[in-house]
């Protein structure tokens, strides 16, 4: 991602587009540059920068090299808080043993599918922080979580309660208290891909994606006052790296390993 960023409106910008122009340039401090009838892409060549839409409903994000803009959607969380309120399990809440009340910190916050689940959860009396250190995302991520229109109750509950913070996760950890935290959860970008996420492919390419080290793991165990959780690959050697048990999913590429006080 390019270390420059302007603000643009929609082809045909109206005075709603114009106010969430505005909006973005106070929070972030990108400069706004009228569209002009240009193309994303010709912007993105005459300014040198990756260039963030306002648009008439959302917020996209183009960067350089993308196929498609990152914008918010709930993603997998739709779905899968249906399943929930079918009587089905979810593996990101069994791994964390999550139950109401709990206090939930999602390290690297991504557009926020996890923390939603968790969220749900957890319900009115539990907390749910949410990480990204990247500006841009946590701005998009943020607006979407209160703008999107969800079509059930319980998503549209879920995501107005995530809290979104920009911070590096390591810098925000050293700040907690000790097990100030029930559940600390991280979910670092997959080294190797899969390509059937082809979602994730947008978010990829804009946020800021950093392996799992000792001290983070070290700080996420001093932090958490039941468990860390760590979601990787099914074949990533995180999981016997740092001694954590280990969920096998059968005939999936994801695993969750947790680590407990």
């Amino acid at each position: 991602m390019r270390s420059k960023t302007i603000i643009t409106t929609a082809g045909r910008p109206d005075s709603n587009t114009y106010k969430l122009a505005e909006i973005a340039s106070s929070e972030l401090g990108f400069p706004i540059i009228e569209r002009e009838k240009r193309s994303v892409l010709r912007m993105q060549r005459e300014y040198e920068a990756d260039v963030l839409v306002a648009g008439k409903d959302r917020y996209e994000l183009f960067c350089e090299g993308m196929e498609k803009p990152l914008f918010f959607h709930p993603n997998s969380a739709a779905f899968r808080l249906k399943r929930i309120l079918k009587g089905e399990t979810d593996p990101l809440i069994e791994a964390g043993e999550l139950s109401e009340g709990d206090t939930f910190l999602d390290c690297t916050l991504g557009l926020a599918s996890d923390s939603v689940v968790a969220s749900y959860i957890i319900g009115a009396e539990g907390k749910c922080l949410g990480l990204e250190a990247d500006p841009t995302v946590a701005f998009l991520v943020k607006t979407g979580l209160r703008r999107f229109p969800a079509t059930f109750e319980a998503l549209e509950t879920a995501m107005q309660k995530v809290e979104v913070v920009h911070s590096e996760a390591i810098q925000f950890l050293e700040n907690q208290p000790n097990r100030s935290w029930d559940v600390v959860y991280i979910d670092p970008m997959f080294q190797t891909p899969i390509e059937e996420s082809s979602n994730f492919k947008p978010l990829r390419q804009a946020g800021v994606h950093t392996s799992l080290t000792e001290k983070w793991m070290e700080e996420a165990f001093r932090v958490c006052n039941r468990r860390v959780v760590v979601k990787d690959r099914f074949d990533s050697n995180v999981f016997s790296q740092y001694a954590m048990q280990r969920k096998i999913r059968p005939n999936t590429k994801f695993h969750f390993g947790y680590l407990s006080r």
